[in-house]
């Protein structure tokens, strides 16, 4: 297989994949076979694709080799005669004109298959860590180690809650459905959880040769504002939305015309999607405007707008950000937003005190292998002048993310200390 048809299909898989699962979940009514007939549709693109090219409609043509494979599978299994019926039936009208089939997935709040999947996925069965892991891994398209990345815990404990999770939903015969009244409110953060991290993945990608996955980020957004329209009400749901619009304002910028990171405060505002900066506010104003104290994802939409409404960088508001970031660590404390606590820091008060701060979370487990723990410490001793450590701290970086992007910008870094090192010395 060439390496460009390689790349096309993991491509397709990447954009198609949540949308395969999900309507065959519905079909089969199990999020597990769902994915095992995802799984047996790639694999047929693996082998017919590289000789015949790949379709003009990757997706439905996914969809329909895993329809043919579900009817196989459940002829096989012998099981229940009305199913394999409904099941057939369903087939044959969409034999018809598989396009048009696939393309037609419901965009409102209840009859979207994706929300039905985040919903069976995040279903109270299983714990808050399975709930997001399935749905990343179903949603997403996220494989194990991508997943395990986002989370700060080892490979083999996320594959086991995956399969776990698989198992649990089947064994409880979960519907594949939204849930409505009480029980929507009750999984609601889980869902708010799984929507941001599938974002953070598209936002930057833990993996590969791209610093940014924006089918990802599309499909976190569309989702959000389904909920959004779901639940009017929640002020957390608009504040997630306008988080997401005002991050992903920034898209265009975050890469040069090669495709290497732009760090924020280097990015060419100009470039950023004002429409959808204009949208992020409007959400953030909703939230608030909805009363009660503010909650996590509010609050970092808040710092976020801090960044929109700066016409340059030299005009942020970083000490009203630090502020913000000293609520969100009380509210939701973590080594993360720590570690942005002391960018903040180090952004208002120098990179002294951001340092202070960074330095504690070194021997925090979690941030064993978290890359931008040292990044940062780097950026923060550079600043300071202390080109030999921070050269370290680059390298050390760059040694631990498995983005390649972003690891030729780290390794830069390490090039560029090193340089100030020498003019040092020469002095």
């Amino acid at each position: 297989m060439s390496t460009d048809t390689h790349r096309a299909i993991d491509a397709v898989w990447r954009i198609e994949s949540p949308r395969l699962i999900a309507g065959l979940a519905r079909m089969v009514r199990d999020v597990g076979l769902a994915e095992e007939l995802a799984q047996d549709a790639l694999v047929s693109a693996l082998e017919r694709w590289p000789e015949t090219g790949v379709p003009d409609n990757p997706g439905a043509w996914l969809m329909a080799t895993a329809k043919h494979r579900a009817i196989d599978r459940l002829r096989r299994s012998k099981l229940q005669q009305r199913k394999y019926e409904e099941l057939g039936y369903e087939l044959e009208d969409w034999q018809d004109d598989a396009e048009a089939a696939f393309e037609a997935a419901i965009d409102d709040d209840i009859g979207d298959d994706l929300l039905r999947l985040v919903f069976t996925a995040c279903h109270p069965v299983l714990s808050t860590e399975a709930r997001v892991a399935l749905t990343l891994r179903l949603l997403g398209g996220l494989t194990t180690d991508e997943i395990a990345r986002a989370f700060l815990v080892p490979e083999p404990t996320v594959a086991q809650r995956i399969v776990r999770a698989k198992r649990t939903l089947a064994e409880a015969r979960v519907p594949f459905e939204v849930p409505r009244g009480p029980e929507l409110g009750e999984r609601l953060s889980s869902v708010l959880a799984v929507i941001y991290l599938v974002f953070n993945e598209g936002y930057s990608a833990t993996a590969g040769d791209d610093w940014m996955r924006p089918a990802l980020c599309e499909e976190a957004l569309r989702l959000g504002r389904i909920v959004a329209e779901l639940m009017p009400r929640e002020p957390e749901v608009h504040g997630l939305v306008a988080l997401m619009e005002i991050q992903a304002s920034r898209a265009r910028a975050r890469v040069d015309a090669t495709g290497a990171p732009v760090l924020l405060l280097d990015q060419d505002r100009a470039r950023w999607d004002h429409v959808l900066v204009n949208r992020g506010l409007t959400a953030l104003d909703r939230a608030e405007k909805l009363g009660g104290a503010r909650g996590p994802y509010a609050l970092q939409a808040a710092i976020a707008a801090c960044h929109a409404r700066a016409r340059t960088a030299d005009e942020t508001d970083w000490a009203r950000i630090a502020a913000l970031y000293d609520a969100l660590a009380q509210l939701a404390p973590s080594p993360v937003v720590e570690l942005n606590r002391a960018v903040a820091l180090a952004m208002a008060f120098g990179p002294a005190a951001g340092l202070e701060l960074a330095d504690t979370l070194v021997d925090e487990p979690s941030m064993k292998h978290y890359h931008l723990l040292p990044s940062v410490r780097g950026d923060f001793l550079f600043k300071l002048g202390r080109y030999e450590e921070a050269h370290a701290e680059f390298k050390r970086a760059a040694g631990l993310t498995r983005n390649g992007r972003e690891r030729e910008f780290l390794v830069e870094r390490a090039n560029a200390c090193s340089r100030s090192l020498a003019a040092l010395k020469h002095e």
